[in-house]
């Protein structure tokens, strides 16, 4: 779920800062020059659960894994990259990544380290969820893949993962798409406390930072994550069919050690693998985000979220934050597909000065 909602990131507050950034985007939805898309088109209307599969999935060597992931679109086409969340997984983006490609794209939707198909290459290996580790992953299937440069879009956890590839390589990030925006994280911010009722909306992770926590997640985690879809999406009426598709990603031996870990590693309570602590170095520095960037917020969600004023000066560069109405939850992607695909198609119009 998105990162704790910390008083370092309410120095970002400002109201006209939102007014500012959009204004610099302005010319986004007219603009002509592009790379991937049809110029001026729009993303076709399409009603979620449209798709209920991918036609095929791959798998890849990168870095410390083996990757599960979809791939939509022609090879030789521009790279957009999914990433999905926490209890999420690759049917996020089922009606998406069609839509997509339809759009010209060469669509890449992975497994998480922890999901699905998604092994490590060695048992020996940490079973690491701490943000940078996650972000590494991201360029290492690209290096595998052969992409030099993507559009990189997510929610959840792959929100924040996108965040800091953009941040920590903006060389590789053509422009990004957020939903709840900028959510990279400090663990020094994280120790301070926040309000009584923020702070329950966080009951979660504080149920993992104990043992019986682990060991209930471990023994219940499909009914654990139906009840996140059912509160941080309270308008979304999915169906069994659809849950369980999803639910079968949650059985990978590693979902458990790596979903605890990584919310034990934000109150820290556990440490992270030393040759990311560069990394992590700087990203507690809440590095600024320079690439176009668009975010997205669902009028309905029911999942901790930082308010986008507080974030719009986390984005340097070309940007616009988006409101989705109709009752949308936190699994944006997934709820609105045609929104999200949309803000991919849009943000990729801008060309850097």
């Amino acid at each position: 779920m998105t990162e704790e909602i910390n008083q370092a990131r309410r120095r970002f507050m400002g109201a006209t800062a939102l007014t500012v950034a959009a204004a610099q985007f302005a010319a986004m939805g007219a603009a002509q020059a592009q790379s991937g898309g049809q110029a001026g088109s729009s993303v076709p209307a399409v009603a979620p659960g449209t798709h209920t599969s991918f036609a095929s999935l791959r798998q890849i060597d990168a870095g410390v894994l083996n990757i599960g992931y979809a791939e939509v679109g022609l090879r030789d086409a521009p790279a957009v990259i999914l990433l999905h969340g926490w209890p999420y997984d690759i049917h996020t983006y089922v009606d998406v990544a069609p839509l997509l490609a339809t759009a010209g794209y060469r669509v890449i939707v992975p497994y998480l380290r922890g999901y699905g198909t998604t092994r490590f290459l060695s048992d020996k290996t940490p079973r690491n969820g701490q943000q940078s580790a996650i972000a590494a992953d991201v360029i290492a299937l690209m290096d595998a893949l052969g992409i030099k440069k993507a559009v990189i879009a997510g929610c959840d956890w792959g929100a924040r993962t996108a965040n800091i590839v953009a941040a920590l390589w903006p060389e590789r990030c053509k422009a990004t798409v957020s939903v709840s925006g900028y959510l990279i994280g400090s663990r020094e911010a994280n120790k301070k406390p926040l309000p009584p009722k923020a702070e329950l909306a966080w009951w979660y992770q504080f149920y993992f930072a104990t043992e019986r926590g682990r060991e209930g997640y471990a023994a219940n985690r499909s009914e654990f994550a139906r009840l996140i879809w059912q509160l941080a999406s309270p308008k979304w009426n999915f169906d069994d069919a659809t849950f369980n598709r999803s639910a079968a990603a949650f059985e990978n031996p590693d979902h458990v050690d790596i979903t605890i870990h990584n919310y034990r590693w934000r109150l820290s309570l556990e440490e992270g693998e030393p040759k990311y602590d560069d990394l992590e170095n700087r990203l507690a520095k809440l590095p600024v985000i320079g690439v176009p960037t668009v975010t997205l917020e669902g009028d309905a969600n029911g999942a901790p979220h930082p308010e986008p004023a507080a974030y719009a000066r986390k984005f340097s560069g070309k940007y616009e934050h988006r409101l989705i109405t109709g009752g949308i939850g936190h699994n944006l992607p997934q709820e609105a597909p045609q929104a999200f695909a949309q803000a991919v198609v849009d943000v990729d119009r801008v060309r850097i000065p």
